[in-house]
């Protein structure tokens, strides 16, 4: 077996969200003074490679840990959207072009190639291309149980964000931010198995995971 790594690394700094606190990391005890090497971390829990929860946007909506471990591991579709313009939808027909085989269950990763792109640019901080409200009805009527893309917000940057996340999490569809695909991703077939186990933090409205494809030889 062997796992591919689809998470982003985060460090002191890192290009997050920029309407949350800054990433901060802070080394407070070393070698060998100290004996111990030990960092303080400071940031939102919607930073980096994240699971999003019904209670992110839904008022008493579930939280992360109120979803079974299971549901964040199984049969994963990867769509290829990469090429996108700069604040692109991705609407419900580009989805269903490319996911001809979906079923009820599958989670969808969207590649849009931004995941490659990601720094502390104008454009990749808010102009990237995003699932719109009609691509979030189409998943949603699909029955996928999680969609994730290669971007800090699946909604984008702009004024249909808070649509799209009210349309997935409203129906009980976790959302995962922040993917990179690396290249080995495009010689799979699908679906892939894929694995984002959330942090058990009680009460939360998302968690920092470390989102993987299980390959089997």
């Amino acid at each position: 077996m062997k796992l591919l790594d689809l998470s982003q690394p985060l460090f002191d700094g890192a290009p997050n969200c920029p309407v949350h606190p800054p990433v901060s990391f802070r080394r407070t005890a070393d070698h060998p003074a100290d004996g111990w090497r030990m960092e303080e971390i400071a940031m939102a829990t919607h930073t980096g490679s994240h699971l999003d929860a019904p209670l992110h946007k839904i008022a008493g909506g579930r939280s992360i840990d109120a979803l079974p471990l299971e549901t964040f591991v199984g049969p994963a579709r990867i769509a290829d959207v990469r090429g996108l313009a700069a604040d692109a939808p991705i609407t419900g027909a580009m989805l269903a072009a490319k996911l001809p085989e979906i079923a009820r269950g599958d989670i969808v990763l969207l590649a849009t190639g931004w995941g490659d792109r990601r720094a502390k640019t104008e454009e990749w901080l808010r102009h990237s291309p995003f699932v719109d409200p009609d691509g979030a009805r189409w998943l949603v009527a699909q029955g996928v149980r999680g969609v994730g893309i290669d971007h800090y917000s699946i909604g984008g940057a702009g004024p249909l964000n808070a649509g799209t996340h009210t349309i997935l999490l409203g129906a009980g569809v976790w959302v995962v931010e922040e993917l990179k695909f690396p290249p080995e991703v495009w010689a799979l077939p699908q679906p892939v198995k894929f694995w984002a186990l959330p942090m058990n933090w009680p009460g939360c409205s998302g968690a920092f995971c470390r989102p993987v494809i299980e390959v089997t030889y």
